[in-house]
């Protein structure tokens, strides 16, 4: 899955960046409101982290602006302690959850999770399920009949893409953007690349899931008999 942060204090940020990182979560960065404005719209995030005191635009601003544009991803505020104006404000105004500074990485990792499965991307033990495959996604495990194999992180989140879109095709521009960001140079080989790895990994794993490749247009999971 892929978060945004948006959060002005430089050190907090890469501190929060890491530690999502390290638990398996892909990241990307804004210092200001506007920019974290135009990267919440862009539509590749799962969820925002977001600080209320922001420059440029204030994070309830941004708030504001999602939710008028319907966007449904969920918001976790990060607030001042004791700033309970500030709470009810942005709650009031669509966002899922807060947590006031300083927080424990415990608490934030939690709140995350919950807001992930009342959004439905998630459901429980971090478990996906297509066909005879199932995917957890904090462990990167793969099984499939008894057998298992740990994934690499790019390949946990593009056969979890996959999974979360179903019977979808989704493009490998969908790909780059939700594993990579917008703002990259990645290119379609790498996409490529991947998606041999995996299926190789499920043909070891004898599963009867098959990612199919709709020509001109991208990928799709199918169950083959």
């Amino acid at each position: 899955m892929r978060l945004l942060i948006v959060e002005d204090e430089v050190h907090l940020a890469e501190a929060l960046t890491q530690i999502l990182k390290k638990h398996h979560y892909a990241v990307d960065v804004a210092h200001d409101g506007r920019e974290g404005l135009d990267h919440a719209l862009s539509g590749i995030y799962d969820l925002v982290l977001l600080d209320i005191m922001l420059p440029e635009l204030d994070g309830i601003s941004v708030l504001k602006a999602l939710r008028a544009e319907g966007v449904p991803m969920p918001v976790i505020l990060l607030t001042a302690k004791g700033e309970i104006d500030d709470k009810i404000s942005g709650l009031d105004h669509g966002a899922d959850d807060y947590v006031a500074k300083p927080f424990s990485t415990g608490e934030l990792l939690a709140r995350i999770r919950a807001a992930l499965r009342r959004k439905g991307d998630a459901i429980a033990e971090d478990t996906l399920r297509f066909g005879d495959i199932e995917l957890n996604t904090s462990t990167l495990r793969l099984t499939c009949k008894g057998k298992e194999l740990k994934l690499i992180l790019k390949e946990c989140g593009l056969l979890e893409l996959l999974m979360t879109r179903n019977t979808a095709i989704t493009s490998k521009e969908q790909m780059i953007e939700k594993l990579w960001g917008f703002d990259t140079e990645v290119e379609h080989n790498n996409v490529e690349v991947y998606v041999s790895f995996l299926r190789k990994k499920l043909a070891f794993l004898d599963a009867s899931v098959r990612i199919n490749t709709i020509r001109g247009v991208g990928y799709v999971l199918e169950v083959t008999n």
